[in-house]
């Protein structure tokens, strides 16, 4: 019979002691890393957007991806020996695939406050203005241009034009899509006036479709934001240090910048035509 007495006082009891060993040995072990996880399984695992181009171009009909987000998760996978996979997402789920493990990596996030509570992000590796694209004939200079009630913004839910549209235009109508080919067809189907968008975004749609002649970045203010990577948030900085190497290196050597102006120049997109 067990005595109840040494129990409480945590003493040794006869029969308890393998007991206790047993529950010791299964223990869960520590969570492995996101750095180890990619190192042992040789996969990165990055959230890709369908329609994000400059960052992201899939091939429909093979099903392949380029893009500038390509090539540099292709770089960031490089030292670890590993081959990139691509899970497909919007840019409001990607934070979604970071924190529920379906993903190792996002990209071209701006990082704010509410973001920062859920995921980690890298450096910079660009700061990046947001500009309006519209068809021709539509004319704003200032988001005070813009601050009217018969202007119709449209922005992708969830993303950083739908709040910059909220703060810096208030008064104007607001046509909240899923994603930026919806934004298009709204300007297209006369549903809105401009889409509210990264420059590089908006070069990349002109590119596609011609009806798109204008765009314009809004002053007063000029808003350029950092971008950067986004990583699930854990104890172990391995992964975000390595990654903050690698933006830092490849951001200052000019590597970055090269890669995007080769993807704008596929459509015709000079360097002198890209904000600085």
């Amino acid at each position: 019979m067990i005595d109840r007495r040494a129990l409480l006082l945590g003493l040794a009891v006869p029969g308890l002691t393998l007991g206790h060993r047993t529950a010791h040995a299964q223990a869960p072990a520590a969570a492995e890393s996101t750095l180890d996880r990619v190192r042992n399984s040789k996969k990165l695992r990055i959230s890709a957007i369908v329609g994000a181009e400059p960052y992201f171009r899939k091939n429909l009909a093979d099903g392949t991806w380029n893009g500038v987000a390509v090539e540099m998760a292709a770089s960031i996978a490089r030292p670890l020996e590993a081959t990139v996979e691509y899970v497909e997402s919007t840019y409001a789920n990607s934070i979604l695939d970071l924190r529920s493990g379906r993903s190792d990596l996002a990209f071209s996030l701006n990082p704010t406050p509410e973001r920062a509570l859920s995921i980690a992000f890298s450096h910079p590796y660009y700061m990046h203005p947001y500009a309006l694209l519209a068809k021709a004939g539509f004319s704003a200079a200032t988001w005070a241009d813009l601050n009217k009630p018969e202007m119709r913004l449209c922005a992708s839910n969830g993303t950083l034009p739908d709040t910059l549209v909220r703060r810096y235009a208030p008064r104007a109508q607001v046509v909240v899509t899923r994603t930026i080919d919806e934004g298009v067809l709204a300007v297209q189907t006369g549903r809105a006036d401009a889409i509210v968008t990264a420059v590089l975004q908006a070069f990349s749609i002109k590119i596609k479709n011609p009806l798109f002649s204008t765009i314009i970045i809004p002053e007063a203010p000029r808003i350029a934001l950092p971008t950067c990577l986004g990583v699930r948030q854990e104890n172990n900085a391995r992964w975000l240090d390595y990654l903050n190497a690698w933006v830092d290196f490849n951001a200052a050597s000019g590597q970055v910048m090269d890669w995007i102006v080769a993807e704008l120049g596929r459509g015709g997109i000079t360097r002198d035509q890209i904000p600085a």
